[in-house]
């Protein structure tokens, strides 16, 4: 194999592990959350944008990918969009570029922000590590992993509101404690396909210790929180509690389903991330109405 040759290999590799189809799902909170409250495009909005768009995404799941490599290679689900299977060769790689994509543009986004934008962004930091890392695992804390992952999700709009001095209002509360509500909900959704491996390769989750049945009512209800959280935001927002219903409906057919049958909610799972593209395509026209409304 030529030096070319590895090198691409070697790219796309680290473009598996960041997972394109997700990068938009960080960046579009952050750049979002700033433009609504700045009204403006900065160097801010640029870099931070970027920065949630590729870096943050090679960091967080990257790092998931070398330290989960030992589960994920028995777990048949693993090895594309849902999640790449790095062989041991590439984890001290993959390491070293999260690391060196990452530090500029931190290091920017620290000399623009100021305090309290510091905190938010190392809180965001830290769930990324704080979820994979050996000595810290969230991931394999019962409830606690899918708070972390809905973090991971939720931390970049607050880091946009912060870094742009957005005034926190009982409505913007109730948004973003909304989010975080889906982001636990989808999170714990997407742990029971897993029920079964995590089990025999003795991880814990969310879904290994409520079992599947529970963990698909207990996300169906958190989605149900996500929506009536909506109806406390400023119009148009009361709009969004009806994008919850797709979710729900997704889970539904699994409501009852077994651990022993578990890997089923895989189905459900590829519809939920089909359903995520729609959903954030009508998110994005509230959106507008609300700048439309309040410019």
């Amino acid at each position: 194999m030529s030096v070319g040759t590895r090198r691409r290999s070697a790219v796309t590799d680290l473009l598996t592990a960041s997972r394109p189809l997700s990068w938009v799902n960080t960046a579009f909170p952050f750049a979002a959350a700033y433009l609504l409250t700045s009204r403006e495009v900065d160097l801010a909005f640029v870099i931070g944008t970027l920065f949630f768009l590729v870096p943050y995404n090679l960091a967080m799941y990257g790092v998931n990918d070398v330290f989960d490599y030992a589960s994920d290679a028995a777990n048949p689900r693993k090895g594309g969009v849902e999640g790449a299977l790095l062989v041991p060769g590439r984890h001290r790689l993959t390491i070293i570029a999260a690391i060196v994509a990452c530090v500029p543009f931190v290091v920017v986004l620290v000399a623009l922000g100021g305090p309290a934008s510091w905190a938010v962004l190392a809180i965001s930091l830290f769930a990324i590590a704080a979820y994979s890392v050996p000595g810290l695992r969230f991931k394999e804390v019962p409830f606690v992993d899918s708070l972390t992952s809905s973090v991971h999700f939720v931390s970049p709009a607050v880091y946009g509101l912060v870094l742009a001095g957005a005034a926190f209002t009982q409505q913007l509360v109730a948004l973003l404690l909304g989010f975080l509500a889906w982001g636990v909900a989808s999170h714990a959704f997407g742990a029971v396909q897993d029920v079964v491996p995590d089990r025999e390769g003795g991880i814990a989750s969310i879904a290994t210790v409520l079992g599947a049945r529970r963990t698909v009512r207990f996300a169906m209800g958190a989605w149900a929180l996500a929506g009536l959280l909506m109806l406390a935001t400023s119009w148009p927002g009361p709009l969004a509690a009806l994008l919850v219903v797709p979710y729900v409906a997704v889970a539904a057919p699994y409501r009852n389903v077994s651990d022993a049958e578990s890997g089923r909610a895989n189905e459900g799972w590829r519809r939920f991330l089909g359903i995520n593209y729609v959903v954030g395509f009508l998110v994005t026209m509230l959106l507008i109405w609300f700048a439309a409304i309040t410019a």
